[in-house]
């Protein structure tokens, strides 16, 4: 059951180039404090993700962006580089089927996932396509971003993507086990929507009861404990570390080979829906070749200390 559709771009394309630049730490970014952090959980509910057991890692105090990158602040970092995405390199991108314009009347469905269209020039200017550059708002989440475009930002920046640990250590805000970001409430489809998710019937009809169809702003709904925004849904973020399945079981081990290569994702989106897609957990995981591209993925940055 995969949440984000894989490229089949061509595997001897060259990778985005790497831009280092100047410390710059975000105006919003949040210290973090160090010590045992947890990974994983005792409450597992995708077990061939592999989210169990709970493990502990010692971690540095770091600081983290309070939200993911805006596309304000991506652009910044396009007008002062003149970088060229992967998306924009390969000429198109994936967007969710109820994201393509009336004026695309032909996409390309994705085999076994067919919600995913495969729409040539949809790029982060333009997330849904050509002549969707309204849908690039200063204050959304930046998307179409593969894996190495967000790291080529974030050297520019002077920081870099966070792994695993610290991420979940940062999502879980001193709270424990808790599965999610704000503690243990369940979202539902009517009166619990402490976040940006789907409500309704995936795929076909997202009543929107949260008050968004796609991403919100990055800074939206109640932040958790230590001050993070949308650690849980609006968009996947990437980490730097790779999607590593830890275990001996035989069907695991048959995914181990599909995912070979891929990098990690953490928090879900606004497309997941616990019928579907239950990955808007802290614990939860996914994971995607670093060269895909969706309207649903994007990144924050952290600085180490």
């Amino acid at each position: 059951m995969s949440c984000c559709p894989t490229s089949d771009r061509a595997s001897d394309e060259a990778p985005a180039t790497k831009i280092a630049g100047a410390r710059r730490v975000a105006d919003h970014a949040v210290k973090i404090p160090g010590g045992k952090a947890m990974v994983g959980t005792a409450s597992q509910m995708i077990p061939l993700d592999c989210e169990g057991p709970i493990r502990h890692q010692r971690i540095e105090s770091f600081l983290i962006g309070a939200t993911t990158v805006t596309n304000a602040e991506f652009a910044e970092f396009i007008k002062a580089t003149g970088y060229v995405t992967e998306a924009e390199r390969f000429g198109w991108s994936f967007v969710f089927w109820a994201q393509v314009p009336d004026s695309i009347p032909k996409s390309e469905a994705v085999q076994n996932v067919e919600w995913w269209r495969k729409i040539h020039g949809a790029t982060w200017a333009a997330p849904n396509g050509p002549g969707t550059e309204a849908a690039c708002l200063p204050d959304h989440p930046v998307v179409q971003l593969s894996w190495n475009d967000a790291k080529a930002y974030a050297d520019w920046v002077g920081g870099r993507l966070p792994t695993e640990a610290e991420w979940e250590h940062a999502a879980r805000g001193g709270q424990g086990d808790v599965p999610f970001p704000w503690g243990t409430d369940e979202p539902d489809d009517t009166q619990i929507l402490p976040c940006n998710i789907w409500q309704g019937v995936f795929p076909d009809r997202n009543t929107a009861a949260d008050g968004y169809q796609a991403t919100a702003p990055a800074k939206s709904y109640e932040s958790n404990p230590y001050g993070l925004y949308n650690m849980a849904g609006n968009v996947w973020e990437w980490t730097a570390d790779h999607f590593r399945l830890r275990s001996m079981k035989k069907e695991i081990k048959a995914r181990q080979a599909e995912t070979k290569g891929q990098r990690l994702l953490k928090g879900g989106s606004f497309l997941c829906h616990k019928s579907y897609c239950y990955r808007y957990r802290i614990a939860a995981r996914t994971g995607n070749t670093p060269d895909s591209t969706t309207t649903h993925q994007g990144f924050r940055v952290v600085w180490d200390l």
